[in-house]
């Protein structure tokens, strides 16, 4: 058994919820946020069989896309000298993390 941890975009929740459960997983979902932008994230728990991980991943890459977006400079940098100037950040895609479950019951 591994235990999946895929924290993907806001905007990406819906198509990455809808995927999975066509392919018959099922996931816990946790509201998270980012640490650098500070937005808003979803973080999906999936425990599955160790053959079904790939396919939990290629949902995850399928449904979860990278866009660009623009930030103030001043919410990059903690001081801010004169006028912020936007800067293009690269946002979205999906953050996945496997690892081994020892044991696992459902009550």
């Amino acid at each position: 058994m591994k235990l999946v941890y895929a924290i993907v975009n806001n905007d990406d929740t819906y198509a990455v919820s809808k995927g999975l459960t066509k392919e018959g997983i099922s996931a816990t979902k946790l509201s998270s946020t980012g640490g650098f932008l500070m937005a808003g994230n979803t973080t999906f728990l999936i425990c599955c069989e160790d053959e079904k991980v790939d396919t939990v991943i290629s949902v995850c890459k399928e449904f979860s896309r990278k866009r660009k977006h623009y930030v103030p400079s001043s919410s990059l940098i903690e001081q801010s000298i004169g006028d912020s100037v936007p800067v293009e950040v690269t946002i979205g895609g999906a953050t996945i993390f496997v690892t081994d479950i020892e044991r696992f019951e459902k009550v």
